[in-house]
């Protein structure tokens, strides 16, 4: 009988765990994207849904090879949705106040790879926005 309470309370303990890690995630994102802070290597792009509505979102940039590269690193993404259902995006780069136009390309391939082995992050930031899956974008001025 004794064992079968202690089962009962674990279970409940690791429910108790599980879903306050689900709920620092969520708080976390939600910050994240309500605050869309801000730095030195950040961009802003805005993207197009089907209605052609503008969606601005603040994202960080990594500049490899003279390219530029941007990737979906959390679950809230409809950013990078959008720019798979539209490549032409609007992008204001770092230290830059005006849009310029951009072509949002998806990566595939040894680029996807090595881009993905470059732009990595540690076990910490990856605990903290619950392990999403991670998707990279190059970003083509269009002439």
């Amino acid at each position: 009988m004794k064992n079968n309470k202690f089962v009962k309370w674990s279970s409940i303990g690791v429910g108790v765990l599980l879903l306050a890690y689900i709920a620092s995630i969520v708080w976390f994102e939600a910050q994240l994207g309500m605050n869309q802070p801000q730095g030195s290597t950040s961009l802003v792009i805005a993207t197009f849904n089907d209605d052609n509505e503008r969606h601005e979102r603040v994202l960080r940039l990594e500049q490899i090879d003279g390219q530029n590269y941007i990737a979906a690193n959390h679950w809230p993404r409809s950013w990078y949705n959008q720019a798979l259902d539209n490549s032409n995006v609007e992008v204001k780069m770092p230290g830059n106040d005006n849009f310029e136009a951009y072509l949002a390309i998806p990566l595939e391939g040894a680029e996807e790879e090595r881009i993905r082995e470059i732009y990595a992050f540690g076990f910490e930031f990856r605990f903290r926005t619950g392990f999403p899956p991670r998707y990279f974008l190059r970003l083509d001025p269009r002439g």
